[in-house]
């Protein structure tokens, strides 16, 4: 259970991406279809990617293994907003990246047990979205209140909306389609709608934190 809620998000907003990226491939020429299969296999590539982190078949960096203290903090930093968990082993502190679920939210600082494919704090595991840290994360750090409350319950409605804040940037892919490839207002639209929906996916995708 605890594996769908942190992965079922990002991997629905995937298979968004890539129903979209196919909507377009009958209206689409041959360099128009060449660049559609480049963004879906990075697509389906970068995925692959993230799952092996978050599986454990993939080493994220961490190091230590046994039991750590560790609590988990939320970034703020221009549009991204992650979860990670701060883990201190000794005199060494790092920052692991991990895919949003509602229990990060009333996580205060506790025990976590670290093995050299999962992280958990007793029946609760977490799941990696990227390499560990040695150096704090850039932007805002906050940290969740001292006590416990009622883990918050957040839609993938309310998630997508918050990541396609990403696609902001998307008329400009789409503007610069046209320029390379001299197409019209079709190809406009194709572009920045697979640009948008790209963008929207690598936010959910990396783990992006909707609390």
């Amino acid at each position: 259970m605890s594996a769908v809620r942190a992965l079922g998000y990002p991997l629905l907003v995937t298979s968004g991406a890539l129903v979209v990226i196919a909507a377009w491939v009958p209206f689409a020429d041959l360099d128009q279809l060449s660049a559609l299969a480049v963004v879906a296999v990075a697509i389906l590539v970068f995925t692959a990617y993230q799952l092996g982190l978050a599986a454990g078949v993939l080493p994220t960096g961490l190091v230590a293994q046994g039991t750590v203290r560790g609590k988990r903090v939320r970034q703020q930093h221009r549009l991204v907003s992650r979860s990670w968990l701060e883990i201190t082993s000794g005199d060494r502190m790092v920052w692991q990246p991990v895919f949003y679920t509602p229990a990060l939210s009333t996580l205060t600082p506790t025990d976590l047990e670290l093995t050299a494919a999962s992280i958990s704090a007793g029946e609760l595991r977490f799941y990696p979205s990227g390499r560990v840290r040695t150096t704090e994360p850039t932007g805002k750090l906050v940290d969740n209140p001292s006590r416990p409350a009622d883990p918050p319950s957040f839609g993938p409605g309310r998630r997508l909306l918050l990541d396609t804040q990403f696609a902001v940037g998307a008329p400009v892919v789409g503007l610069l389609w046209v320029y390379v490839a001299d197409g019209g207002t079709g190809a406009f639209v194709g572009a920045t709608t697979v640009a948008a929906t790209t963008f929207t996916w690598l936010s959910a995708i990396r783990g992006s934190d909707p609390s």
